[in-house]
């Protein structure tokens, strides 16, 4: 592209997606969905088993970095999500529906309910929005502890996985796991890079300006709090399976808000490799630190603080900015790649 300045020169401009070669990106990535892919089969249970949890916490993660780092909402209460997603499964599977196949029917189930959720929370703002989304959240939890058929306050263990040998059983909720996790993070990928994700980069600078512009920034975020409920809801499936009893209690735990919390912060707001790297952190801390009693906790509160005090843009952000690095780039970036002089012609009088 060209254009030209006040002063009759004349900029040629390279418009990209990355400052670095695609193409390399692109195989790196292959190589890895392709890895991840068999992993069941050639490491060994346990790291397997390491693997899907850091895939659902991925899956978490990635959703509520969208809704705060993108669409500016902070909820403390995206738990709600996750334990309705697995109790859907749960309802599904007694139904007779093999619990594998519920995964994309309680991720619809999760953003249908989300629909009417919206109407309520997107009138308040901030602090008043995140309370608020606390409240849905021990609000269904209440209500799925009253219903009888789905095990009221103590649980009940999700039908059709009882065919399965235990070895089978690993392997498909692994190889599920997986599979909702690339689906939700190259989702969010195309979704940054659609019309949508023009919006959002919009009101995450300037909401006066975006509203100002014709932006409709309350339908823009009715949806990515309905496409971010789905996604949890999803995740609440795969969970459902990957630990077959389910009890409210675990389900609509408080923990999981502060471990989608913790990770999209650490690894960066606002950028799709955050909550990734974010991941990757919290599960090796984990798996060094456990033995250490309340130590383990101490460390991820000392880390979040240091991150949020220093680092504000996370780990990722600031490497990003830093270094000018994009693993999956939702923007353009221009670089001036020559200057030509216009020649003005000289009149002799």
């Amino acid at each position: 592209m060209t254009v030209s300045n006040s002063a009759n020169e004349l900029v040629s401009l390279d418009v990209r997606r990355s400052n670095h070669s695609e193409w390399f990106t692109s195989s790196g990535a292959l190589a890895l969905i392709i890895f991840l892919s068999v992993a069941p089969w050639i490491v060994p249970a346990e790291f397997a088993a390491t693997l899907m949890n850091f895939y659902i916490l991925v899956i978490m993660a990635t959703m509520w970095n969208l809704l705060a780092g993108y669409a500016g909402m902070v909820s403390i209460g995206q738990q709600a999500f996750v334990g309705l997603g697995a109790y859907a499964t749960l309802y599904f599977a007694l139904k007779g529906v093999n619990p594998f196949v519920t995964i994309p029917l309680a991720a619809v189930v999760c953003g249908l309910l989300a629909v009417p959720i919206t109407y309520l929370l997107l009138r308040l703002r901030g602090g008043y929005f995140a309370i608020a989304t606390w409240v849905v959240a021990d609000t269904a939890l209440l209500v799925i502890g009253t219903i009888a058929l789905l095990g009221g306050g103590t649980g009940r263990s999700v039908p059709g996985l009882q065919n399965l040998t235990p070895t089978q059983t690993a392997h498909y909720s692994y190889l599920a796991a997986w599979a909702v996790a690339l689906i939700v993070v190259a989702g969010t990928y195309f979704l940054l890079r659609s019309r949508l994700g023009l919006v959002l980069a919009s009101i995450r600078d300037n909401e006066v300006a975006a509203r100002s512009a014709g932006v409709n920034v309350r339908a823009a975020r009715r949806t990515i709090f309905i496409v971010a409920a789905a996604g949890c809801g999803a995740a609440g499936a795969v969970l459902a399976i990957s630990q077959p009893f389910i009890q409210p209690s675990s389900v609509f735990s408080l923990q999981w808000a502060a471990e989608m919390l913790f990770v999209s912060m650490i690894g960066g707001l606002g950028t799709i490799e955050g909550p990734i790297i974010g991941a990757i952190i919290f599960f090796a801390l984990q798996q060094f630190l456990q033995q250490d009693g309340v130590w383990y906790l101490i460390i991820f509160g000392t880390l979040a603080v240091v991150i949020a005090l220093w680092q504000p843009r996370g780990i990722w952000g600031t490497f990003r900015d830093r270094f000018h690095v994009d693993l999956l780039p939702v923007g353009y970036h221009v670089r001036r790649r020559s200057n030509i002089v216009e020649e003005v012609p000289v009149v002799e009088e």
